[in-house]
């Protein structure tokens, strides 16, 4: 039988227990408030958005329909994750920005920041490039396990610990399509 929308799907066999952090209503709120904030700081400019893929996929999608200046789109791939549950300090670059970025206002957005290294070495790669300007944007600041130092300039929650999943967000994969935030347990 088909899930409807009000249905859970069942925890798969060996994960963990979820126990719900941020709703969706209060993600939508942030969204919001977070594309406002940045149609007003970038007015009459067309600055490029960077998604880091995958996790930033749905987050990237919703901020991106509510800024309402004129935005141009493009993505990179950057993993320190595998599939381990923690990072191993080592990112590659599978997926890399196709839009010239030189002398333009750079936007980086990513789901989550967590440890720092993979936007440290994003931001270090793309101000190569000699963009006029980089700012970031995260969905989440989890700060619990960060080793470098690194600004957000647009944040969505501050967390201080835990391992979220939900609204793109992963475990080995799995839970992205919830349009919760959830803490496993």
């Amino acid at each position: 039988m088909p899930l409807t929308s009000f249905q859970q799907p069942t925890e798969p066999e060996g994960f963990l227990k979820k126990e719900l952090f941020i709703t969706k209503e209060a993600i939508r709120e942030r969204v919001v408030a977070l594309a406002s904030r940045i149609s007003a700081d970038y007015q009459g400019k067309e600055p490029v958005m960077v998604g880091v893929l995958n996790g930033v996929v749905i987050f990237f999608a919703d901020l991106v329909r509510e800024i309402s200046i004129p935005v141009k789109m493009d993505f990179i791939r950057a993993a320190s994750y595998g599939s381990r549950m923690d990072s191993c300090g080592s990112v590659t670059f599978t997926k890399d920005v196709e839009l010239s970025i030189e002398g333009q206002d750079l936007i980086l957005v990513e789901d989550i920041v967590d440890t720092g290294l993979t936007l440290a070495r994003i931001l270090e790669k793309l101000g190569e490039r000699a963009p006029r300007s980089i700012r970031t944007c995260a969905l989440i600041d989890k700060q619990e396990r960060r080793s470098v130092s690194i600004s957000i300039d647009y944040c969505g929650f501050t967390v201080e610990e835990g391992f979220i999943v939900g609204y793109g967000l992963d475990c080995r994969e799995a839970y992205r399509q919830l349009p919760d935030i959830y803490i496993l347990r």
